[in-house]
């Protein structure tokens, strides 16, 4: 693919997480006018001598609702987007998504069980996210402790996912009046109590990001296949084992705040791939960030389509996420990775 185009798609990306982010923050139910948003970013800038139009209900819309809800937003986009990508380069399968290994059913166990059995009120909020966050990872700890192998790590997720989705289900039959904020919180959702869940993920997403990143050379030589891959120098086994702690360690965070969002991780580093190839150089960097715009255009349809009630983001996902991929695997071959 030629460096032109690659710029191309990278300058478009960059301007699709910007319109998503300026769109998430200006647009929402409580209808604030556009200029004067704009005017009160202003005032928070030293020595330009602007006063905020806003008063401190709207401030407080703008400034603890809207933004930490675009920036957690966008970090679980970009994390569940670029993980996507890691899985599909580390187990050669454009199909691999990051619940690949069990992390959903994990996490939605953890959740289940503070959900039915857990503290009533703010604690419940609280305890949530660690329990999620808990339960993803120990069901990837499980599975890479069961399989051996490519293969074998693929079908231990699976039955590994069937396990705790089953323990779910048992759960939500003996606390059945339980059973409505247990779906809501698996559909997913993106809604904060300020910037408590940024704080939450973005230590977890960093440490991933960096990892992933710099294992992207490798993961382009692992296309060749492992014997390949050894044969020119490259621990085939420390390489995967890095990059599936570090995208299960924030997918697991991701999760934990946001609920089970679907369809990101697959649709979006595959669309890159079919944009410009299948190099892990250019597919992991793009995918952070039209991930991130992505979901952050998802969340602003949730919140607006049925104002004032919210739908869950992950059936938005499913929805435009669904049929595109429906048209990519009937009118094209998938980009080998």
């Amino acid at each position: 693919m030629s460096a032109r185009r690659t710029t191309a798609v990278a300058i478009a990306a960059v301007a699709f997480l910007a319109a998503a982010v300026v769109a998430g923050v200006l647009v929402g139910p409580a209808g604030l006018p556009a200029g004067e948003v704009v005017q009160a970013f202003a005032a928070k800038v030293p020595f330009l001598g602007v006063r905020s139009p806003l008063g401190p209900t709207e401030s407080t819309i703008v400034f603890d609702l809207r933004l930490p809800r675009v920036a957690l937003g966008a970090l679980v986009g970009a994390m569940l987007a670029v993980a996507g990508g890691a899985y599909q380069g580390v187990f050669r399968n454009p199909l691999a998504d990051p619940y690949l290994l069990g992390i959903a059913a994990g996490a939605g166990f953890g959740a289940t069980l503070v959900i039915a059995y857990g503290p009533a009120g703010s604690s419940t909020s609280m305890l949530l996210p660690a329990v999620a966050f808990a339960g993803g990872a120990g069901s990837v700890v499980v599975t890479y402790l069961v399989g051996r192998g490519t293969t074998s790590l693929i079908l231990a997720g699976v039955t590994v996912a069937a396990f705790f989705t089953a323990l779910e289900t048992f759960i939500q039959q003996q606390r059945s009046e339980s059973i409505r904020d247990i779906y809501a919180w698996l559909l997913g959702q993106l809604e904060t109590s300020g910037w408590t869940e940024v704080a939450i993920v973005a230590p977890y997403a960093l440490v991933a990001v960096v990892t992933l990143i710099a294992h992207r050379r490798l993961l382009d030589v692992l296309r060749l296949g492992d014997d390949e891959a050894a044969a020119l120098g490259v621990d085939v086994g420390r390489v995967r084992l890095a990059v599936i702690v570090a995208a299960t360690l924030g997918t697991a965070a991701a999760v934990a705040v946001s609920g089970l969002i679907g369809f990101v991780g697959i649709i979006v580093p595959h669309a890159i791939r079919l944009l410009v190839g299948g190099s892990y150089r250019v597919v992991l960097p793009l995918s952070i960030v039209v991930g991130a715009g992505f979901l952050v255009f998802a969340d602003l349809l949730a919140r607006t389509v049925l104002s004032p009630s919210e739908l869950p983001i992950g059936v938005v996902t499913a929805f435009f996420g669904a049929p595109f991929f429906a048209v990519v695997l009937r009118t094209t071959r998938l980009v080998g990775t």
